[in-house]
C-alpha cells in the first residue's frame, strides 16, 4: 500500500462523519425560522441586534473599567479608564436610543463594504488575466453598489438593511448546521 493511501486511511479512522443529531437539526431549523422572521419583520430584528450590541458594549465597558482600576498603578491607567468609560457610555447611549445604534451599524457596514469593494476591484485588475479574476471584480463592484444603496437610503433604510442582513445570516447559519454532518473523532 503506498504511503499516501496509508496516511489517508489513518486520517479516515480518526475522524468520521456522524449523522446529524436531533439537537443539531432542531437548532438549525430554529435558526432558519428566526432568519425568515427577521426578513419578514426586519424592524424587530434590527432592534434586537442593536440591543444585543449595546449590552455587549456595556459589559465590555464595565470590564474595561474594572481592569483599569485593578491596574491603576501601571502605565496607561488614564487611557484604560477613558476607553472603559467611552465604551460604557456608547453602550448606554445605544440602549437609550437604539434606532441611532441601528443607523450607526448600517453606516459602518456600508463603509466596510465600500472600502472592501474598492480594494477587491483594484485586486481584480491586478490579477487580470488570471483565471477567476472576474469573480473578484464582481465581488468588488457588488460591494461598492451595496454600499452606495446604503449611503443613498441612510438612515431611512437602516432598519430594513440590518434586519434583512441578520435574517440572511441566520438562514445561512441554520442551513449549514443542518446540511453539514458533525465530524467525530475516533
Amino acid at each position: 500500500m503506498p504511503i499516501e493511501t496509508k496516511e489517508l486511511n489513518a486520517q479516515d479512522s480518526r475522524s468520521r462523519l456522524a449523522p446529524a443529531s436531533g439537537w443539531q437539526l432542531a437548532w438549525g431549523a430554529l435558526l432558519i425560522i428566526s432568519g425568515i422572521l427577521a426578513i419578514v419583520v426586519p424592524g424587530i430584528a434590527a432592534l434586537a441586534t442593536a440591543l444585543v450590541f449595546a449590552w455587549l458594549l456595556v459589559i465590555g465597558g464595565a470590564s474595561e473599567l474594572a481592569y483599569a482600576i485593578q491596574t491603576r498603578r501601571q502605565n496607561g491607567f488614564a487611557w484604560k479608564l477613558a476607553s472603559g468609560i467611552f465604551t460604557l457610555i456608547l453602550g448606554i447611549a445605544i440602549l437609550v436610543v437604539p434606532l441611532a445604534g441601528v443607523a450607526s451599524l448600517a453606516m459602518l457596514i456600508g463603509a466596510f463594504l465600500f472600502a472592501g469593494g474598492i480594494t477587491r476591484t483594484v485586486l481584480a485588475f491586478t490579477l487580470k488575466p488570471a483565471k477567476g479574476w472576474g469573480w473578484v471584480l464582481l465581488d468588488g463592484l457588488l460591494s461598492i453598489a451595496i454600499a452606495a444603496v446604503i449611503a443613498v437610503g441612510w438612515p431611512a433604510t437602516s432598519i430594513t438593511f440590518i434586519g434583512v442582513l441578520v435574517g440572511f445570516w441566520l438562514i445561512l447559519a441554520g442551513t449549514w448546521r443542518i446540511l453539514l454532518p458533525p465530524i467525530t473523532r475516533a
